[in-house]
């Protein structure tokens, strides 16, 4: 219809993974704190539970085996010369020749089983966000005393799952998505919807930005536990999309896009991937969907 169209985009540029018991051991969250205080999006899911069986070295290889789901897998990797594989009952790591210890990140190890396995899934059961004055609230201050977390831990986790967290980070600015149609039916002759996506570029707030991000998640994963947004996103009669359609904005985006996540997300309506973009036409008309129709 119109010779400029205008998508807002959103992504997430961070993220911390904990289990769920662990929003209660400052201590063991310190180190993640810088991270954790920007993120205002959080994932309660299920992820099944990683056991390590053992380790052992040969020669300059070192092998992990874990047990997922009640199967056995193993993780190989080189070593890099000087480090040898210790055990002292039960707990192992690596030394180097000057006694300074050494073990691979949890994380990692989890994106290669992940990767290996195709096992490794965090299944979404609720999605939420924190945000407070200005920012002051993140995810990890509204999970303490979150009902609904409370209450799918009472339920009961499946068998050979953890109860787990996703935080994420938005980025910190705006993305506008543009396409110009020269075959178009409207033309921008005076520019105004150039400059219409150049204001909702950079004057959406981060409140708005984080409530945008949230609610598109919400509608593209529909969790078992989320009740807003499922049913209504996107929709003229909601406030947080009231300058999007009084700017006539096409769309809106939401990724999750981020390399070393250790799981691929999942739900009851959205297959297991390691990448997922949300994408919402604002407008129902078919010659209005310029961006996703094809």
């Amino acid at each position: 219809m119109f010779d400029v169209e205008h998508a807002l985009g959103m992504y997430a540029a961070s993220f911390c993974t904990l289990p769920a018991e662990g929003i209660y051991d400052r201590e063991s969250l310190a180190p993640l704190m810088s991270v954790i205080e920007s993120c205002h999006i959080y994932l309660i899911g299920f992820v099944p539970r990683i056991t390590l069986v053992g380790a052992h070295q040969n020669n300059d290889e070192l092998h992990i085996e874990f047990e997922v789901l009640g199967a056995s897998h193993t993780i190989s990797s080189k070593l890099l010369e000087g480090l040898e594989l210790k055990n002292e009952e039960g707990n192992y790591y690596l030394e180097d020749v000057s006694g300074g210890r050494y073990w691979p990140d949890a994380n990692d190890l989890s994106q290669h089983l992940s990767s290996k396995t195709g096992m490794i899934d965090f299944s979404v059961k609720y999605i939420g966000q924190a945000y407070g004055q200005d920012g002051s609230r993140n995810a990890l201050d509204r999970l303490l005393k979150h009902e609904t977390l409370q209450r799918i831990s009472l339920l009961g986790v499946p068998e050979g799952h953890r109860l787990t967290l996703l935080l994420l980070s938005i980025q910190p600015k705006n993305q506008l998505f543009t396409i110009f149609n020269p075959f178009a039916k409207s033309k921008d002759e005076d520019g105004v919807r150039i400059r219409s996506g150049l204001d909702k570029l950079f004057n959406t707030s981060e409140a708005e930005r984080t409530t945008l991000y949230e609610a598109s998640l919400i509608r593209y994963f529909c969790p078992q536990y989320n009740k807003e947004f499922k049913d209504s996103f996107p929709s003229t009669n909601l406030k947080v999309l009231s300058d999007c359609y009084e700017k006539d904005l096409s769309a809106v985006v939401a990724e999750i896009c981020i390399d070393d996540l250790p799981f691929r997300l999942k739900s009851e309506v959205v297959e297991p991937k390691h990448r997922h973009i949300a994408k919402h036409d604002l407008h129902k008309s078919e010659d209005r969907r310029v961006f996703f129709g094809l």
